[in-house]
């Protein structure tokens, strides 16, 4: 087996020592949830509990992790999550997720955390090829309308207005425009205010609500996290749950319940932020390979 599961092991190890060595609690929360997550663009896996009927496999461990947040202020994970019809040399139907949660702290707190986070696990440098980019903090920030902007010559009203009335378009520019231009960057870099219409659980920017504290880092061309200053009202929560299920009805999918736990303790919250980043991606970055099957034990294909 000529898998890179040593460095994958040296990864896993760095990342505990890195939270740890600041202060966070690690959290083990169930696989088996009854809300698995409500995003219309993740589906995952029922499972039957006897005496409690129909449950489902974690799309993350967000959920759980809130409600812990409530009496521990700082909260990590690594664990197992899963999505149905993810594969690919970035997907797997069952990988790793590491997630982290700050009460009364900010998105750039969490964002500080991960470039040195990132930094820590890759020793400063993402080789890809014969290519070594650099990556030691501070790492280069673009707001979403910006980035359009740049690299799809999308104007900021067209961009938010596309987020709004055009979804398949708005990702095809971010696939076939803005990605690659993040990738020609030669930098790891976080994008960032992403349209309020695309929030999920993330607060809208205060002082400009079209959009919202939410990021996401990109390094090599690789998709590494989505992170948010958290949104804290469990009204406004409920009425994006409310959003998402009728989405879900219109597409056809799988409806699940509304985590009326998981609204309660947004309510106890405080200001707060957190990240799930991709255990997997990362220790692929950080390894020089081209796929995370190269630093997975198995892929469910070799089972």
């Amino acid at each position: 087996m000529s898998k890179l599961l040593a460095e994958r092991a040296r990864v896993v190890r760095d990342t505990h020592a890195f939270f740890e060595s600041r202060g966070f609690l690690h959290v083990d929360t169930p696989s088996i949830v009854p809300s698995p997550g409500m995003d219309p663009h993740l589906s995952t896996f029922p499972v039957d509990v006897p005496k409690h009927g129909r449950r489902w496999l974690a799309t993350s461990p967000e959920y759980q992790m809130k409600r812990v947040l409530v009496e521990h202020p700082r909260v990590y994970q690594v664990c197992r999550s899963y999505r149905r019809d993810e594969e690919g040399h970035l997907h797997s139907p069952e990988f790793s997720m590491l997630e982290w949660y700050r009460a009364g702290a900010s998105v750039d707190d969490v964002m500080r955390d991960t470039e040195q986070l990132v930094a820590r696990v890759t020793g400063g440098a993402i080789r890809v090829q014969d290519t070594v980019i650099d990556a030691t903090p501070p790492f280069l920030r673009i707001t979403v309308c910006a980035a359009y902007e740049r690299f799809a010559q999308v104007s900021e009203q067209e961009t938010l207005a596309t987020a709004n009335d055009d979804e398949d378009r708005f990702y095809r520019l971010l696939i076939d425009c803005v990605e690659p231009g993040l990738a020609r960057l030669q930098r790891p870099v976080f994008l960032t205010e992403y349209p309020a219409c695309m929030a999920s659980l993330a607060r809208k920017k205060p002082g400009d609500p079209r959009v919202a504290e939410r990021f996401e880092l990109y390094a090599c061309g690789v998709e590494l996290c989505n992170g948010f200053g958290e949104l804290v009202d469990p009204i406004e929560q409920r009425a994006r749950f409310e959003v998402d299920l009728r989405t879900r009805k219109a597409r056809g999918l799988e409806l699940y319940p509304i985590d009326e736990q998981l609204l309660t303790a947004l309510s106890e919250l405080p200001e707060s932020a957190g990240n799930a980043l991709g255990l997997d991606r990362l220790a692929m970055l950080a390894c020089g390979a081209s796929s995370i099957a190269e630093v997975m034990a198995f892929t469910v294909g070799e089972l």
